[in-house]
């Protein structure tokens, strides 16, 4: 990102505030939520994944971590025993593990324009089910198989898998556990991510993370505000319009993709 204008380093710096937001609100979408306005501003995927990644090993951690600490204090009075579904979240990963490795390989190996397509691709598709009010939703065993698998798969090579993730995921974890249970998840993900970037060498932009880290918190401070709000919230309206706006940026990045 050396060679970077400097509205374009603002641009960035909103965006990955937008990414903390959603991330924390929602509990998931940091990265798909993000990555099309960031891919519309430099066209190169493997220079903000990484950040991306470790925003979310930061923060991931940093809320399961807060979450089990305010059941504890709730002590006896706690509707469940832990924030995090450790049942389900072991069957699921064991599931994703191979598509999560093959989807790695594939980042790895596709160019940043192919990779850039697909991602725009996948995106369009969530919007489309967001505008329409019909999200992913998985209700049948070999569906669940099936979805996940893609997730893992996608989140390997893009990390936004999470709405084919978080479709499976919000049909056999409680409410109060579903938040904190995706976020172990995302952890354990991006470790694998992380591992195969420095082993292959890729750019972890650590200079840049240094001011896009505070961005992010920024984020994260509006995000646990309207988490505690989309609880009792209907949300239907936010995604419609949202789902819009993504369709906007992917036929944009389609078919005028940034140099």
């Amino acid at each position: 990102m050396a060679d970077l204008l400097w509205y374009q380093y603002a641009l960035i710096g909103l965006i990955f505030a937008w990414s903390g937001f959603v991330r924390t609100s929602l509990g998931f979408g940091g990265a798909v939520l993000a990555l099309p306005f960031l891919l519309l501003v430099s066209n190169d995927p493997l220079v903000f994944l990484p950040i991306i990644a470790i925003h979310l090993l930061i923060f991931s951690s940093w809320i399961a971590w807060s979450g089990h600490r305010q059941l504890q204090q709730a002590g006896s009075s706690a509707e469940v025993q832990s924030n995090i579904d450790w049942r389900y979240l072991t069957k699921a990963l064991k599931i994703m593990i191979v598509p999560k490795l093959i989807g790695v390989v594939g980042l790895l190996t596709l160019p940043a324009s192919v990779m850039t397509s697909i991602i725009f691709g996948i995106v369009m598709i969530y919007a489309i089910g967001y505008v329409l009010n019909k999200p992913f939703r998985s209700h049948n065993k070999y569906v669940d198989y099936v979805l996940l698998g893609l997730g893992g798969y996608v989140s390997g090579t893009s990390l936004i898998g999470a709405p084919l993730i978080v479709a499976v995921f919000a049909t056999h974890v409680a409410k109060e556990q579903l938040r904190d249970t995706m976020f172990v998840l995302w952890f354990i993900l991006v470790v694998i991510k992380m591992v195969s970037f420095v082993i292959a060498g890729v750019d972890l932009q650590l200079i840049h993370q240094l001011w896009l880290l505070p961005c992010a918190f920024v984020g994260h401070l509006l995000g646990e505000k309207a988490h505690r709000y989309l609880l009792n919230a209907d949300t239907g309206m936010f995604f419609r319009v949202l789902g819009a706006v993504l369709i906007l940026v992917s036929v944009v990045g389609l078919l005028n993709p940034p140099s």
